[in-house]
């Protein structure tokens, strides 16, 4: 295997600073410095972008961004075992990793970032989604980062990316898809991981509109969204009544039948109803 930028293979890394995964911090390790380099390479040419990366762990992304060029590479690690490996990295790559020590939900990292800015990460199994609808709702849009590249369960990934019709279709489609390009460039078996996780991997890549697809007010449409999958058996007209006292006029007036349930409803059709709903 080779190393990619002269410093220790990721077990020796791992062995010299006893940085076994732990299941409670949802950590799943790649060794495999090809590999990591490979995902990097999903996030495009990084020559002029600050890089925010979320759970680095000993480093083997970290080491791809930065082995492909990423101009500065800001990570956020909670588990401060993995501190001194990563400060062998920044010793590496002077000036251009800093670390910070913290819980990912928790740290502003914009004051450590010049625009423009990018995301890849190997997300913790536990925080992964949390983050991901954070970076899709911003108080405002465009965001700050250009692109999302980002390692989710596969059963998550393929939510993001799912259509109208199929049981993956939920929110997470809803939200990634109005604003964003959202695509899958890459899977990954357990058996790339240290530990193995119980379940396949998947990277997806997320491009940010100028402007979402469709017009709608954010807040109203997130609500709508996710109330009509709360329920996502129930017809619209039953999962929805909380939404507006005459909600089955609403659904008639945004093109919908109020006999569909979620799952039938476009990106577009949800946006129509959010707009019809935000008129009060």
């Amino acid at each position: 295997m080779s190393t990619i930028d002269n410093l220790p293979p990721l077990r020796e890394v791992i062995a010299t600073h006893d940085l076994a995964a732990r299941k409670s911090l949802g950590q799943n390790f790649l060794l495999d410095l090809n590999l990591t380099a490979k995902i990097a390479r999903q996030a495009g040419d990084m020559a002029d972008c600050d890089v925010l990366e979320i759970g680095p762990g000993p480093g083997g992304l970290t080491r791809g961004l930065l082995s492909e060029g990423a101009r500065h590479v800001l990570a956020i690690e909670k588990d401060r075992r993995c501190l001194p490996a990563l400060a062998e990295i920044a010793d590496h790559y002077p000036g251009r990793l800093t670390v910070i020590e913290g819980d990912a939900l928790e740290v502003d990292p914009l004051t450590h970032l010049t625009p423009p800015i990018r995301v890849a990460a190997n997300l913790p199994y536990n925080v992964g989604t949390e983050l991901l609808v954070r970076w899709l709702t911003p108080p405002e849009w465009p965001p700050f980062w250009q692109s999302l590249t980002l390692m989710f369960q596969r059963e998550v990934a393929e939510r993001i990316v799912a259509t109208p019709g199929s049981k993956a279709y939920g929110r997470l489609a809803v939200l990634a898809q109005w604003r964003s390009d959202a695509r899958i460039v890459l899977q990954l078996p357990p058996g790339a991981f240290t530990p193995p996780p119980k379940v396949s991997s998947s990277v997806v890549h997320l491009t940010a509109l100028p402007e979402p697809r469709f017009p709608a007010d954010p807040d109203v449409l997130s609500r709508v969204v996710a109330m009509a999958f709360n329920q996502r058996r129930k017809m619209l007209r039953s999962a929805l009544k909380g939404a507006a006292p005459d909600i089955e006029d609403r659904l008639r007036a945004a093109g919908l039948s109020p006999t569909e349930r979620a799952e039938q409803i476009s990106l577009e059709g949800f946006c129509a109803l959010a707009r019809e709903i935000a008129k009060g």
